[in-house]
């Protein structure tokens, strides 16, 4: 059994070590947190500090510096992302057409038939001369290829389907053809000049299922396009039929993407009508056709010079794959300039 003493002994050195350790957890306390305060500065004895610390105004926080109100949104001053540089193409990549520009096409002769129905007598209405300028535009073109999108339909939801595009550019030569009155010749005589200037370009396709006779309209598909050109080459913007509608300048190019959907794949031999190219056309008035009192015009035809490119797909309605079309079909032209 333990004596009086050493249990007093034992009790004393505890309350001792106590006491250090809230000693020392007060001093620190009070260095971290109550070195600015007037009131701890008072507890730990240091009046002055404390007197000094209350006194001292307390400076008020900067105000923030009001940003100037942006005179365009951000949208219209940040630039646009510029274009990398595009793809280089093999020389076999893209097919060229001739224009088969002709001097003919710039004059043409036709009976005023307006005239002649109310008086047959009128000579000088006969055989009337007509000339105009006549342009064209080199245009270059990657076969039909397929691509499958996912487009959206009326009910919200969307649906994947086959596309049928067509890559092309088209540049303005200049060179266009004006005939002008021919100097020291004989009356009536005209020389043709070749002049450079912008062309407006107004593109339409029409695809031509011929076995099937069924005509299909370029259709304008936008969700489309981006896929398209990213398979192609993302850094060259492809223009669809109504953004590619411009005045081209002479030595410019432009590129652009005619795209169809829903062809019949039962389609083997097709063609691509490319009008826009030239403003090339002929007339040609039905004989008899206009009566004296009728619209000017009536019963006079109207063609255009529109260029026609022939497709061949050698496979089945199943499946149909963008590696079986070929250029051109057995035993006919690539393509050909045609009036319609």
């Amino acid at each position: 059994m333990l004596s009086t003493p050493r249990w007093s002994s034992w009790i004393g050195l505890s309350i001792l070590c106590i006491v250090t350790i809230g000693l020392t957890w007060g001093v620190r306390g009070l260095g971290q947190e109550g070195a600015a305060s007037p009131e701890k500065a008072k507890l730990a004895g240091n009046t002055a500090a404390a007197a000094e610390a209350a006194e001292k105004p307390v400076a008020p926080a900067p105000a923030a510096e009001k940003s100037p109100e942006p005179s365009k949104p951000v949208s219209e001053t940040k630039p646009s992302p510029a274009l990398g540089p595009t793809r280089p193409l093999a020389p076999s990549a893209l097919k060229t057409v001739d224009a088969m520009r002709q001097v003919d096409e710039t004059v043409s002769r036709h009976d005023l038939v307006e005239l002649l129905a109310v008086n047959p007598k009128l000579d000088w209405a006969k055989e009337v001369v007509f000339r105009r300028e006549i342009w064209a535009l080199q245009f270059r073109f990657k076969p039909v290829r397929m691509i499958y999108v996912d487009l959206p339909q009326p009910s919200g939801r969307m649906q994947r389907k086959q596309i049928w595009y067509l890559v092309y550019q088209v540049t303005n030569p200049g060179k266009t053809m004006r005939p002008v009155p021919a100097k020291d010749s004989q009356e009536g005589a005209f020389d043709i000049e070749y002049v450079d200037k912008p062309v407006r370009f107004v593109p339409s396709f029409l695809l031509h299922s011929e076995q099937l006779d069924k005509w299909y309209p370029d259709r304008v598909i936008p969700a489309a396009v981006g896929p398209i050109q990213m398979r192609e080459d993302p850094n060259r913007p492809l223009l669809n039929s109504i953004e590619i509608v411009r005045e081209i300048p002479v030595g410019e190019s432009v590129w652009g993407v005619a795209t169809w959907e829903d062809i019949d794949p039962r389609t083997d031999r097709f063609s691509v009508y490319v009008a826009g190219l030239t403003n090339a056309y002929r007339w040609s008035d039905e004989p008899g056709k206009f009566k004296p009192g009728a619209p000017v015009g009536t019963g006079r035809r109207l063609q255009k010079k529109t260029l026609k490119l022939n497709f061949w797909r050698p496979g089945d309605e199943f499946d149909p794959k963008e590696r079986e079309i070929r250029f051109g079909v057995p035993g006919g032209v690539d393509y050909e300039w045609v009036y319609r």
